[in-house]
């Protein structure tokens, strides 16, 4: 590897300092490497092509804005936690210095995983956890749920999530939803709280598209990975199905480690 992109929290001073000593070390072994925070996307996203490897330092809601940063481009990603779960990153911050020198030496493998693209009004967004659209005030919203271009049902509830597997373990989860294995390629549907109507959680193949309508001037809102939210309004379509994107993560774990690591980040004690 030639060239690192190192993208951190601006927020966290801890990511600030080991931003620094990894450029630092990448370029004492002749490797050019950039820095950025991953909160100033355009910025970023001007440095990502040419470079090998992009080194995200946060937590899961940072690689969030990291995989936003470098999409379309297919560059991997290898997580640096400094956050409370860690369901995406890879490495603790205390092994990133000690791991760098078997990064350069191609170790490692990478994973895949499944995105979702929503379409608003000829705007595309792409998600690597999910794409939700919910009630922007303390009642319930009517969302008209098509899929395939079928009615499915009218749910009456705070709103509604599509999630990746990836997503399976953060919103969808809090609502209910099922977990499942990271490299699938399957997403699910999930209300949110849901009043009326279907209630469980459907878990749809990869071919399909969602289309979800606000039925009554309700206020609504679209949000892309819990970062990025626009205003909807009364009979606006939101079209949600797999992205032609996929989001790619340097793993240094073994392929196993999601069920390893499973039942330890649920209990808050990875």
């Amino acid at each position: 590897m030639k060239r690192f992109g190192i993208l951190y929290h601006p927020g966290l001073e801890e990511a600030r300092d080991l931003a620094g000593k990894l450029g630092d070390w990448l370029s004492a072994q002749g490797v050019n490497s950039w820095q950025c925070s991953a909160w100033d996307e355009d910025k970023a996203k001007a440095q990502v092509a040419g470079s090998d490897l992009i080194l995200s330092i946060g937590g899961d809601g940072t690689i969030l804005h990291v995989v936003r940063i470098i999409t379309p481009l297919a560059v991997p990603i290898l997580g640096i936690n400094l956050g409370r779960l860690g369901f995406i990153t890879d490495l603790k911050a205390d092994e990133a210095l000690s791991q760098l020198p078997r990064l350069l030496d191609s170790g490692g493998w990478i994973e895949e995983r499944a995105m979702l693209q929503a379409e608003l009004q000829e705007r595309s967004f792409h998600a690597l956890n999910d794409v939700v659209v919910r009630s922007t005030a303390v009642r319930l919203v009517n969302l008209e749920v098509r899929i395939d271009g079928e009615v499915l049902t009218t749910y009456r509830a705070d709103g509604v999530i599509v999630a990746t597997a990836t997503g399976s373990t953060a919103y969808s989860l809090a609502s209910g939803g099922p977990i499942l294995n990271p490299q699938s390629k399957e997403f699910i549907l999930q209300p949110i709280s849901c009043h009326l109507g279907l209630s469980h959680p459907l878990v749809l193949p990869p071919k399909s598209t969602v289309s979800l309508r606000l039925v009554n001037d309700d206020k609504a809102i679209l949000s892309i990975d819990g970062q990025a939210e626009l205003p909807l309004s009364n009979k606006q379509d939101v079209d949600v199905k797999l992205s032609p994107y996929l989001a790619r993560f340097l793993r240094l774990n073994q392929p196993t480690y999601f069920y390893g690591s499973l039942w330890q980040k649920l209990r808050g004690k990875a």
